[in-house]
């Protein structure tokens, strides 16, 4: 069997899908392995380390010789093209939001093997994709946030005063959610939390964030763990609430996403206009719609003096 591991397309994207040790792993198998030129840049791994681990480096044309092709993110319609019939492909493909994607791999007579798609199971916890990310997403959410805020998180006292901690309010406690309250802790933030499932409240507060409780009548979560759609009335009564507590914020950070659906808007343009010209809010949903009015995936957009 021949495996092809292929780089990503996207200038933005600084992940890769497979880093030199798991590729020695993958050489010890009974198979022939091959990772694209450039596979490692934006990690600063060289071609030589995955040399070294085994594999042969090739361009990415050598798709079309694989059984087996790999990458992280979703391929482009020319990376379809290249697949032979019969291969399979595993990786990240959205495809809630890529239905064209699938179409063309399935005419392309490609297995695609979707890892959102696996079962958040105990058996499977390791191929957890979803959550391994968000993890990292909601840390990264709350570091991106202390860089640009224009005051520090933690209570200082100084000679020539005490500074207050800056306040952070976290919209969803799901994995990316509780990473950003662990986070925003750890850094002295005061924070308050809010989610549909009344569940979350212990684990809110076993990180030392206060629960912002909303009465929204019946909610609760599906058999995978994941929040159900709120009706549009109860979206009303949930922004109200969102509302008085954003504009008591210096930053909003918003996670909540619904599995297969696109994200609720949970901040509307006015309610972001009522916040603290100087705080900010980072919309960890907008690539599936956003949290928030007025957010754009990849961009920083100002409201109001609010970022």
């Amino acid at each position: 069997m021949r495996f092809f591991i292929a780089a990503e397309n996207d200038p933005a994207e600084t992940r890769t899908a497979m880093v030199p040790d798991v590729v020695s792993k993958l050489c010890g198998l009974d198979g022939e392995v091959a990772v694209q030129a450039g596979i490692g840049r934006s990690l600063g791994l060289p071609d030589a380390a995955y040399a070294e681990a085994g594999a042969a480096v090739e361009p990415a044309t050598a798709a079309g010789e694989a059984d087996v092709v790999m990458r992280l993110n979703p391929p482009s319609r020319e990376d379809v093209a290249r697949l032979r019939r019969g291969s399979v492909h595993i990786g990240l493909l959205n495809p809630f939001r890529n239905g064209p994607v699938v179409r063309e791999l399935a005419d392309a007579g490609v297995s695609a093997i979707c890892m959102e798609l696996i079962p958040r199971t105990t058996l499977a916890q390791k191929m957890d994709a979803l959550s391994s990310q968000a993890n990292l997403a909601g840390y990264a959410a709350v570091i991106l946030a202390a860089e640009r805020l224009d005051r520090i998180l933690p209570m200082m006292m100084t000679p020539a005063g005490t500074i207050p901690p800056a306040k952070v309010f976290v919209i969803g406690a799901g994995v990316a959610g509780l990473q950003a309250i662990a986070t925003a802790r750890r850094l002295g933030a005061r924070v308050e939390a809010f989610d549909t499932r009344p569940v979350t409240a212990e684990q809110v507060e076993s990180l030392g964030a206060r629960f912002v409780t909303v009465d929204l009548g019946e909610t609760g979560e599906t058999d995978d763990g994941y929040a159900r759609e709120l009706t549009a009335e109860q979206l009303e009564r949930q922004r109200q609430a969102m509302a008085r507590h954003a504009a008591a914020a210096d930053v909003v950070i918003t996670t909540a996403q619904v599995f297969g659906r696109p994200a609720p808007r949970i901040l509307t343009r006015a309610m972001v206009e009522q916040m603290r010209p100087g705080s900010l809010v980072v919309d960890m949903a907008v690539e599936t719609g956003g949290n928030v009015e007025g957010s754009e995936a990849g961009q920083e957009t100002d409201i109001g003096g609010v970022r």
